[in-house]
C-alpha cells in the first residue's frame, strides 16, 4: 500500500475522533492536517509499523482507540496525549481513552529484562528482578525488583526505570520533523486564516525539553534534588535512589499507591490529596526565594501522582522540570496585583516581561476583556491569568520562552488532575492562602531589606509595595470608566 493511501485511510478515522473540541473548531484543519504531515515524514518502516498495528486490532476497534494505537507508538505524540488528557474542554469519553496512556500495562513478554538489566548493572549479589513490566510511558518501562542485604537477609523493593529498546531512536526521529512541522503549521494557519504563531519556535523549545526523557541520568540527578526540596514535607514522597543507576537505566524504591484520580479513593482523602498536589506542586516550588532552588515539576499527569496507602503524595517521573527566575515570578505576581486593581496597562507591562508580545493590539483586547471579567467579579488569581496566558498564547499573540511555556503546561495540566480529584477544590486558595503566610513570615525583614530587592519568597520589593497603595487610589476611578466603556460596548451592538 502506498504511503499516501495509508495517510488517506488514517484521515477517515482522526476525523471521527473528535480530536478537537466544539469551541475548538476553527483548529481542526490546522490539528488534523499537522498530525498527517507528521505521519507522512516518519520512515516507511514506521509508518508501515503503525499499520500493522492498526491491522491487528479488531474490525470493531473505535476510532479513538485506534488513535490511542497511533500515539503509543510516537513518543511525541504520546506525550501530547497524556498532557490534553486532563483538558476540561475534550469529549468524556475521548478523554478517559487517552488518560489510558498515563500508564499504559504491557503485553507479557514484551521486553527481554534480563538481558536489558544484565547489560547495564552486570550481576548484583541478592539482585531479584521481576519477569514482566509493571508499567510502560512514552519511552520507558517500569519493572519491580527485590534486594536482599547479605548482612542481614532484610529486603529492600524497588523498581527499575528502564528505556525501551526502540525509543531513543523513535523519539529523536519525532524530533527531527518537528522543525518542519513548524513551518508547515505556521503557513497552514495561516490557509486557514488563524492568527500567526511562530510554531517552528514553539516546537524547537519543547523538543530541547523532551529529549530529557531519554537522558535518564538527568532526571536522577533532578530526582535528588527534588528529594532535597520535599525533604521538610511529611505529606510527600519523593522515591530514594539506589547506587545501582546508569544512563539508561534508573533503580529507586518502590512506593506503593494508586493514581491520585482513582475513584475508589475515599471523599475525604480525595479533597485532601488534592490541596497536597497544589500545596506540594505549585504553592511550594512557587513561593520560594531565588536561594530555595525552586523548580516545577513539568509532566504532572495523574499518572505521576499517586496516592500511597498512609494518605501521602508519591510524586514520580522528574524527567521534564521547568523553572522560573525570580522576574519571571515578580511578574506573575504583579500581573495578578494588577488586575486587582483594575490596572490594564500594568498587566500588559508585565505580561511583556513574560514573554514576547507579537500583536500588541490582540494582547490589550485580550486584557481588556480578562479585566472587564475582574470588574464583574472574576476572582484576579492564577485560574484567571492561565486563562488569559492561554488565549493570548493560542492566538499568537505573545511567544513564551521555554520556561514559561512548560510553567503553562505544568498549571493547565495540574489544573485538570486537581479538577478529577476533587471537583470542588481551588487552586487559588491555596496558591493565596499559602503566599499570604509568607508574606506575614517575610515581613519582620522587610524593614531592613533595600528598597528595590525581590529577595523574598513572595517576589515583591517593598518599591513594589508602594506602587501598588498608590495605585489603588485609582481603582474607583478605573472602575466608573471601565463600567462606563462596558456600557458602551452593549449599546453598540
Amino acid at each position: 500500500m502506498e504511503t499516501q493511501d495509508i495517510l488517506d485511510g488514517m484521515r477517515g478515522w482522526i476525523e471521527t475522533v473528535g480530536l478537537v473540541p466544539p469551541d475548538y473548531e476553527q483548529y481542526a484543519p490546522l490539528v488534523i492536517d499537522g498530525l498527517l504531515h507528521f505521519l507522512s515524514r516518519l520512515p516507511a518502516t514506521r509508518l508501515e509499523a503503525i499499520v500493522a498495528a492498526q491491522l491487528e486490532l479488531p474490525e470493531s476497534a473505535e476510532a479513538d482507540e485506534r488513535l490511542i494505537g497511533l500515539l503509543r507508538q510516537c513518543p511525541t505524540l504520546h506525550k501530547l496525549g497524556q498532557v490534553i488528557a486532563r483538558q476540561a474542554g475534550l469529549p468524556l469519553d475521548l478523554r478517559a481513552r487517552l488518560q489510558g496512556l498515563e500508564s499504559l500495562a504491557p503485553a507479557p513478554g514484551s521486553y527481554d529484562i534480563d538481558a536489558i538489566v544484565a547489560a547495564e548493572i552486570g550481576v548484583i549479589e541478592g539482585l531479584t528482578v521481576a519477569p514482566d513490566a509493571l508499567a510502560e510511558g512514552s519511552v520507558a518501562f517500569v519493572v519491580p525488583f527485590e534486594l536482599r542485604s547479605a548482612a542481614d537477609g532484610s529486603i529492600r523493593r524497588g523498581v527499575f526505570k528502564a528505556l525501551k529498546p526502540e525509543a531513543s531512536a523513535r523519539l529523536l526521529e519525532d524530533l527531527a520533523i518537528w522543525p518542519e512541522l513548524g513551518e508547515y503549521l505556521t503557513a497552514r494557519s495561516a490557509e486557514v486564516g488563524l492568527a500567526a504563531v511562530d510554531f517552528r519556535s514553539l516546537l524547537e523549545g519543547v523538543a530541547n525539553l523532551l529529549r530529557n526523557e531519554i537522558q535518564l541520568d538527568g532526571e536522577q540527578e533532578r530526582l535528588r534534588r527534588a528529594r532535597r526540596f520535599y525533604a521538610d514535607e511529611p505529606s510527600v514522597i519523593v522515591p530514594e535512589l539506589f547506587a545501582f543507576c546508569t544512563p539508561r537505566l534508573t533503580a529507586m524504591e518502590r512506593v506503593d499507591g494508586v493514581k491520585v484520580t482513582d475513584p475508589s479513593l475515599p471523599v475525604d482523602l480525595r479533597r485532601r490529596l488534592a490541596r497536597t498536589i497544589v500545596a506540594a506542586l505549585l504553592a511550594k516550588p512557587f513561593w520560594s526565594t531565588p536561594a530555595g532552588e525552586p523548580f516545577f515539576h513539568a509532566d504532572p499527569h495523574a499518572g505521576n501522582l499517586f496516592a500511597t496507602p498512609d494518605g501521602k503524595l508519591a510524586i514520580f517521573d522528574w524527567a521534564l522540570t521547568t523553572h522560573l527566575n525570580s522576574d519571571q515570578c515578580s511578574a506573575v505576581v504583579q500581573t495578578l496585583v494588577c488586575a486587582a486593581v483594575l490596572d490594564e496597562p500594568g498587566v500588559a507591562a508585565q505580561l511583556a516581561a513574560l514573554g514576547d508580545i507579537k500583536a500588541p493590539a490582540t494582547v490589550a483586547a485580550g486584557i481588556a476583556a480578562a479585566v472587564a471579567g475582574v470588574r464583574r467579579g472574576a476572582f484576579p488569581g492564577f485560574a484567571w491569568l492561565t486563562a488569559l496566558l492561554d488565549r493570548l498564547g493560542r492566538d499568537g499573540a505573545i511567544v513564551f520562552p521555554e520556561e514559561t511555556a512548560l510553567f503553562r503546561k505544568s498549571l493547565l495540566t495540574l489544573s485538570g488532575v486537581v479538577r478529577d480529584v476533587w471537583p470542588y477544590a481551588s487552586v487559588d486558595e491555596v496558591l493565596l492562602a499559602s503566599g499570604g503566610r509568607r508574606f506575614v513570615a517575610e515581613s519582620w525583614s522587610r524593614p531592613l531589606a533595600p528598597f528595590g530587592s525581590r529577595a523574598f519568597a513572595t517576589h515583591v520589593s517593598n518599591s513594589d509595595l508602594v506602587r501598588l497603595m498608590t495605585s489603588l487610589t485609582w481603582t474607583p476611578t478605573r472602575y466608573l470608566l471601565g463600567t462606563y466603556r462596558d456600557a458602551l460596548e452593549v449599546l453598540t451592538r
